[in-house]
């Protein structure tokens, strides 16, 4: 049995791939702060899959503890999740994305290469594509100037990887996502912020929940049909579904190059009025919300081109829009 570290895997993108590694047959070890998520969800793990992953808690901006952990541990490859991740956050505390997102990262490619082990996946964005100049969006568009901190680490991120992927054993895949969203179908783990939710389907939620007073849409007068920004919302099962086929695509020597880049989304782009319509539309509930200004670090559209992804790593999103969002609210009911 195959053993992944998966960091930040107590997270939401990491919750669900930990049950997907488990019900796939690997074993699995969890490092995380708690810095974005509690102690709860390994319990809601262990109850979906029957297994109780290995868990520890690190904070990876600790050198000496990274260097601990992989001299005790031996595992066959590393999915890397732990990250901040909210854009109009990064814009207001750049530094902390920088040290949170860049520095961890370093440290444990430095303990992978010190420890012998070669497989990588990086959890990566969309965002490093900026607005883009065409649409859907392909691997081979060119990545530009981040516009906001965030997108900055994601795109360093990859660039620090394939640069030690040149010179070192290190193989990687890095998964560019799309905007993931959703709930496992047991409604046992799913997205949590701690605090105000920074990214659209949980304030939806929790506006319909009575959580929130109002959702504020930032901006209506962008080029797009109904004026509101376009993304590409992917289930999050679907995503981390995706993290098994890049880790088996590894794990088998069936990689065509040292460090490869698959976009992982639906292929559809949706505006944010028309996530706030097909969610009231799925659930019955309604959503209040207003329109506020434009919010820096957001661009107008972006969705992907996904046909690498099926063809090469032999899988496809799955999952509708209007299943991704019951499933949110099931999560939110559960709650």
């Amino acid at each position: 049995m195959k053993t992944i570290l998966v960091t930040g895997g107590l997270g939401y993108i990491g919750s669900h791939t930990v049950v997907e590694l488990q019900n796939s047959g690997f074993d699995v070890v969890i490092i995380d702060n708690l810095s974005n998520t509690t102690i709860e969800v390994l319990d809601r793990i262990t109850s979906i899959t029957g297994i109780k992953p290995r868990f520890e808690e690190i904070d990876l901006k600790d050198k000496e503890a990274v260097m601990h952990f992989f001299k005790y541990y031996k595992v066959d490859g590393v999915i890397h999740f732990a990250a901040s991740k909210a854009v109009g956050e990064s814009v207001q505390e750049p530094l902390k994305y920088y040290e949170n997102n860049i520095a961890t990262l370093t440290y444990v490619l430095k303990e992978m290469i010190a420890s012998d082990v070669s497989n990588f996946i990086f959890s990566s964005s969309c965002t490093v594509y900026g607005q883009a100049d065409e649409l859907p969006i392909t691997e081979s568009a060119p990545t530009k100037e981040a516009e906001s901190p965030y997108g900055a680490t994601k795109k360093m991120g990859e660039v620090i990887i394939r640069d030690t992927t040149k010179a070192t054993n290190l193989q990687a895949i890095a998964l560019r996502y799309f905007n993931p969203i959703g709930a496992h179908e047991s409604a046992k783990i799913g997205e949590l912020p701690l605090g105000i939710p920074q990214n659209l389907v949980p304030f939806v939620v929790q506006t319909a929940a009575g959580i929130r007073k109002e959702l504020s849409i930032f901006g209506d007068d962008y080029p797009t049909p109904d004026g509101t920004a376009i993304r590409d919302y992917i289930h999050v099962v679907d995503l981390a579904k995706a993290h098994i086929s890049a880790l088996n695509r590894l794990l088998n020597g069936e990689n065509k190059a040292k460090c490869e880049y698959f976009n992982i989304g639906t292929g559809k782009g949706s505006s944010v009025l028309e996530i706030v319509n097909a969610f009231e539309k799925a659930t019955g509930k309604k959503v209040n919300y207003k329109i506020a200004p434009r919010r820096e670090g957001d661009i107008i559209s972006a969705y992907a081109d996904t046909s690498l992804a099926n063809k090469e790593l032999g899988w496809k999103a799955e999952l509708s829009l209007e299943t991704s969002l019951a499933s949110s609210w099931k999560w939110q009911e559960s709650l």
